[in-house]
């Protein structure tokens, strides 16, 4: 395992310096790197890096795939580095006029280039708010799905009620860790998030009544902790510069909840609660109604997501599902995308089981990919490729067609928990019909889109020039063997690419 700190220095020296980063941020598996100069980054070093499995440069963002906990740790020791830097000089004497004018100039450019990204930074920051929350939902879940079976069963009749306060009670203050977490995101303080969200599932809000409705405990769940999180960090804000200092302890934080607090019962929790009714109106009726061309189109379309990160704006609508039904639809029909991957990763290894360099990768990769982490094989193999992600493509459209023929079927299939896919999901299914039919339903998805993705990887994921490379690799002399940590080196046409690759 690669050592987190020798990574980040690796990291920092390969993208220009502490100086050339402006922001850093990570999600489970991914380190998310703003650069003022992208020219100043050296991004064949980047990928060569022992412990990357791919770095990928759109503008002045990088996105570097570290894989889960490494980039955790990665994250905390690049920080740490970067604040141990000496702060390079803002200007002095010795700058001469053409240099600071240069200065000025790539300042200027990095902005506007940092500007053309403002909508994914939004998606991230929001996101922000959830990763955090992920490993709880797991464990909650997890813990939920053993006391259902033992309930079922009828074992252990004592502890099952043990178990059901140790699965309820995170999910039970949900809104609370949402509203900490979206102040922290927005410059707030997370505790002063924390007392806003907490309003909303207050037992105390039964007897407010507002424009005549009287409103109801955790109504507008989650997006309204977020949303009330969210303004009590910009009210921290103003109150923090337009507060004198010798009072700021007392009138800033009762200012910020009586505000924000006051918005929130009387604004956001109502137009939240649309908000979540109508999202889960929508994705129930959508693969009720749609089936089997739902899951299709949901399917098909979830690796080019990922690919490019726009995945995480789903996030806020799987927990408020999970909030409101206690399981997402969504996420068992979009995990099909990276079974079909599997597929196609599988069928490459078999076709090209000579070829060492794109084998390895793939023994690397597929592990992570079987637990739900696709972006070592998206990266590392099929995209690369360009065909073998395509074809990956289709083998989750029709593993997702196959979940939401079940879903029209009176069947849903839905998970009790994010963060997990493919295999990993299995123990955090669950649905209309108990976990039986959700069960079956996924089981029967993850089977078509591994079988659907490996024949047409294997019929049609390889170009005849992408193929040419693979087997004069395969075909190297005993005596020059492809060197253990050689990356896969295959010319790939644009014809053979994918154009949304970036």
């Amino acid at each position: 395992m690669p050592d987190a700190q020798q990574l980040a220095q690796q990291i920092l020296d390969s993208v220009g310096g502490s100086a050339n980063i402006a922001d850093v941020e990570n999600c489970m598996t991914r380190l998310r790197v703003e650069v003022s100069s992208p020219a100043s980054v050296d991004l064949p070093a980047l990928q060569a890096t022992d412990g990357v499995m791919a770095a990928i440069a759109a503008g002045s963002n990088l996105q570097i795939v570290l894989g889960p906990g490494l980039v955790d740790r990665v994250a905390v020791d690049l920080e740490a580095l970067r604040a141990s830097a000496p702060a390079a000089a803002a200007g002095g004497s010795g700058a001469s006029p053409e240099e600071l004018a240069a200065r000025g100039a790539s300042i200027k450019a990095s902005a506007r280039s940092r500007s053309d990204g403002r909508t994914m930074r939004a998606i991230r920051k929001i996101s922000a708010i959830f990763i955090p929350l992920i490993p709880a939902l797991i464990a909650c879940g997890l813990i939920a799905g053993i006391n259902g079976i033992l309930t079922n069963l009828g074992w252990v009749p004592g502890v099952t009620p043990f178990l059901g306060v140790l699965s309820s009670g995170f999910l039970s203050l949900l809104a609370v860790f949402v509203g900490m977490n979206a102040a922290k995101e927005f410059g707030g303080t997370p505790i002063l998030g924390g007392a806003v969200g907490g309003i909303i599932v207050a037992a105390g809000v039964a007897n407010v009544t507002v424009f005549g409705e009287t409103l109801a405990p955790g109504q507008g769940g989650v997006l309204g902790a977020m949303a009330g999180g969210i303004l009590a960090a910009y009210v921290e804000r103003f109150m923090r510069k337009v507060t004198p200092d010798v009072i700021a302890l007392i009138v800033v934080p009762t200012v910020t909840v009586l505000v924000a607090g006051s918005i929130t019962l009387g604004i956001l929790m109502s137009v939240a609660g649309v908000v979540s009714v109508a999202i889960g109106t929508a994705a129930t009726w959508l693969l009720a109604n749609g089936g089997a061309f739902a899951g299709f189109v949901l399917g098909g379309f979830f690796l080019p997501l990922v690919m490019t990160g726009m995945h995480q704006a789903l996030t806020p609508i799987h927990t408020t599902l999970i909030d409101q039904t206690g399981w997402t639809v969504l996420l068992p029909v979009l995990a099909m995308g990276g079974a079909g991957q599997i597929g196609a990763a599988l069928a490459l290894w078999m076709r090209f089981r000579r070829n060492e360099a794109l084998s390895r990768t793939i023994r690397g990769a597929l592990p992570a990919g079987l637990l739900g982490v696709g972006e070592p094989l998206i990266y590392g193999v099929t995209l690369p490729l360009g065909r073998p992600f395509i074809t990956a493509c289709i083998g989750g459209a029709f593993g997702g067609g196959v979940v939401g023929l079940f879903d029209q079927l009176g069947h849903s299939v839905g998970a009790i928990a994010i963060g997990a896919s493919d295999l990993s999901l299995l123990p955090l299914l669950n649905g209309s019909s108990g976990y039986g039919w959700a069960l079956i339903g996924y089981g029967s998805g993850l089977i078509v889109a591994y079988v659907v993705g490996f024949v047409a990887t294997l019929l049609f994921g390889v170009s005849d020039s992408v193929r040419a490379d693979l087997e004069a690799q395969s075909s190297a002399p005993s005596g020059d063997p492809v060197a253990p940590d050689a990356p896969l080196d295959v010319q790939v046409t644009p014809a053979d690419s994918v154009g949304a690759a970036r």
